[in-house]
């Protein structure tokens, strides 16, 4: 089974979310004291492949060193930027999302935002922060049945990532 992962940080880089995606409607969000081994670990039971973007940079060496769990061991890990770039699609994952013509409902956010979101919550306990910043990690707008994600079909024919 194929499990889609991203995380979030905040300005310490501590890892404040992981979300973790298993198609066809398999969503979990491990938020700020829930990101641990163990809980991570049981959001992917049954997984044997973990796709990413941009993950082989930023997500993995996060999670390994805050989480002290390497996935590289335990699964085959894909990083969909690689695919992406060989479609010549540049950019961060919202980037590539608008050259698809995929659409997000956290228009205008990124990841400094992202950020300044988990810290509204962390400090001031602004719960429509927090819901904002899981609308934001793109694990959540991979479940919309009804939305285009990067399992989609790409120009030329193929998937970057079969569901």
């Amino acid at each position: 089974m194929k499990a889609y992962l991203d995380i979030e940080t905040s300005f310490r880089g501590e890892i404040t979310i992981i979300g973790v995606f298993c198609p066809p409607d398999r969503v979990m969000q491990l938020v700020g004291e829930e990101v641990n081994w163990t809980n991570l670990w049981n959001a992917l039971e049954g997984v044997t492949e973990v796709l990413t973007y941009n993950g082989a940079r930023f997500d993995l060496p996060i999670i390994k060193r805050a989480v002290k769990l390497d996935l590289n061991k335990f699964f085959e890990c894909q990083d969909l930027m690689h695919a992406c770039w060989k479609r010549n699609l540049y950019g961060g994952l919202k980037k590539v999302e608008e050259q698809l013509g995929i659409e997000r409902g956290s228009k205008g956010i990124d990841g400094i935002e992202a950020m300044r979101l988990w810290e509204r919550f962390r400090y001031y306990g602004d719960e429509a922060a927090l819901k904002t910043l899981l609308e934001y990690n793109p694990t959540e707008g991979y479940s919309r049945p009804s939305g285009k994600n990067l399992t989609y079909p790409l120009p030329g024919g193929d998937r970057m990532a079969p569901a």
